[in-house]
């Protein structure tokens, strides 16, 4: 792998400082809305599981980043896969101000499908450059998976 230390702490604290900011978006214990107003089906998982799946989801996010710029942006493909990747964590704090901000679960699935193309280009992007840096976004892409059917089921329960 070879990364630099502090190549590895920065872009796993950029990522971290994205979940941080979309933080300001998720409702507090007891929000009305979301915790009395919002249908959910059976199956949505407990509020403890959001926090530390996402923290794990960020922090393999940023071991990924580091791997691609590695060797600096002067390498092949290395520029196009890190706009692609910032890209998709714009996308993922906008679907957290869609969703929970905006208080809307359409606006929210839109993000969404938006994010997960985003995700996906950026896995492409990323194995051209770094094979092992694109496997670490494929947890990330399946929970976002898991999120768009979620989003979606609360979406229809909520027209």
């Amino acid at each position: 792998m070879n990364v630099k230390t502090g190549q590895l702490i920065g872009c796993i604290a950029l990522c971290l400082a994205f979940a941080f900011g979309g933080s300001f978006f998720t409702p507090e214990q007891g929000s009305e809305w979301y915790y009395s107003v919002l249908n959910k089906p059976s199956w949505n998982p407990p509020d403890w599981l959001f926090p530390p799946v996402w923290t794990v989801l960020f922090i393999l996010m940023g071991v990924a980043l580091a791997i691609v710029i590695r060797d600096g942006f002067g390498k092949p493909g290395v520029k196009a896969a890190v706009v692609v990747f910032g890209v998709q964590l714009l996308l993922n704090l906008g679907w957290s101000a869609t969703f929970f901000g905006l208080q809307s679960p359409f606006l929210g699935f839109i993000e969404i499908i938006v994010l997960w193309l985003a995700i996906v280009v950026t896995i492409v992007r990323f194995k051209a450059v770094s094979a092992l840096a694109a496997y670490l976004l494929i947890p990330y892409l399946l929970w976002v998976s898991f999120a768009s059917y979620l989003n979606f089921i609360i979406w229809q329960l909520n027209p």
